[in-house]
């Protein structure tokens, strides 16, 4: 998949990641219990990224981001200093 953004410097483009609906033993939360997740899949990095590459699943800082959408999607656009971890 082809982002629709190109990022700058050391930014990244990602997709969240869906908020679970149900805990592990079954249980559907309301929506409004529901956490806004703070995983993303990356799908595109500028070129001055140096740690985190297309395909990874990362954290980041929550209140670091900011969020963009296109047509129907939502990307958000984090600098590489903001993430915190990536996802094996």
């Amino acid at each position: 998949m082809s982002a629709p953004l190109q990022p700058l410097g050391d930014y990244i483009v990602a997709e969240n990641e869906e908020a679970e609906t149900k805990t592990a033993s079954g249980i559907y939360l309301p929506e409004k219990a529901q956490e806004k997740p703070k995983t993303a899949k990356v799908i595109a990095v500028g070129k001055d990224a140096k740690q985190v590459k297309v395909g990874d699943r990362i954290v980041y800082k929550s209140y670091s981001t900011t969020e963009v959408k296109i047509g129907s999607t939502e990307y958000i656009l984090v600098k590489e200093e903001d993430v915190l971890a990536t996802v094996k």
